[in-house]
């Protein structure tokens, strides 16, 4: 799993593209990045399944903020990005935490 960060100089703006390893996911057929960016939407558009069998996207997001998420495997499984820049409580369920991105 990993993330990048290109930050925009034209525009407040981080262009964060996010991967998901075949090896992190070996069964998966759908990944979804669900999180405070999308209102937590599971009906996202998923990732795109690259022939190495990876997963991939990219997503512009507005900069000074940090965005909690969480990737959605084959629509029953939530896993955090192994790379985030933190973790925070889910405040739903004691002992669960969420994938942090900070784009301050």
């Amino acid at each position: 799993m990993s993330i990048k960060k290109q930050y925009l100089k034209s525009k407040p703006e981080c262009k964060v593209s996010f991967r998901v390893a075949k090896a992190d996911a070996p069964d998966a057929d759908t990944i979804k990045i669900v999180g405070e960016f999308n209102g937590w939407n599971e009906s996202v558009e998923p990732m795109k399944k690259l022939k190495s069998g990876d997963f991939t996207q990219t997503l512009n997001l507005e900069t000074g903020k940090a965005y909690q998420f969480k990737y959605l495997i084959d629509n029953s499984v939530w896993e955090n990005e192994s790379e985030a820049d933190s973790t925070a409580p889910t405040g739903i369920v004691e002992g669960e935490f969420n994938s942090v991105l900070d784009l301050n």
